[in-house]
């Protein structure tokens, strides 16, 4: 039976493909972000939902990136690099291809993280998003 917030051995993890953990990186990030957006306001839905698309947009995640890379170990790199230089089963509609990639090896590197339970990571990684 799988339960909310289950994990998986880290090999398992680096093993599946990329796009399947941007998969899930982009429904941790998107959680993430409103989550924080929930806590930290008071502001009705449809403000949220405006703050939010900004932030999980292919071009809010390859600025964040621009600002994270250096802080990501020679692990979280490599699936990066997975998941940007990944065949993508769709297009994005409102970024540029270059975005839209690096969006993918961001997300893959939260699916990863989020599947091996290491939440204290995300938060350290998007700590400096804050700013």
């Amino acid at each position: 039976m799988v339960r909310f917030n289950d994990t998986m051995p880290r090999e398992r993890a680096r093993g599946l493909n990329a796009v399947v953990l941007a998969f899930v990186g982009d429904a941790a990030y998107s959680l993430y972000v409103r989550e924080k957006l929930v806590l930290s306001s008071d502001y009705k839905t449809g403000v949220l939902q405006k703050l939010a698309s900004g932030q999980v947009s292919a071009k809010g995640q390859a600025a964040l990136v621009e600002r994270i890379f250096e802080q990501l170990t020679d692990e979280e790199k490599e699936i990066f690099l997975r998941g940007r230089n990944a065949k993508k089963p769709t297009k994005s509609k409102n970024a540029s291809v270059a975005e839209y990639n690096i969006s993918t090896g961001f997300e893959a590197v939260i699916g990863f993280l989020y599947l091996i339970g290491d939440y204290a990571r995300i938060d350290a990684l998007l700590a400096g998003e804050e700013e």
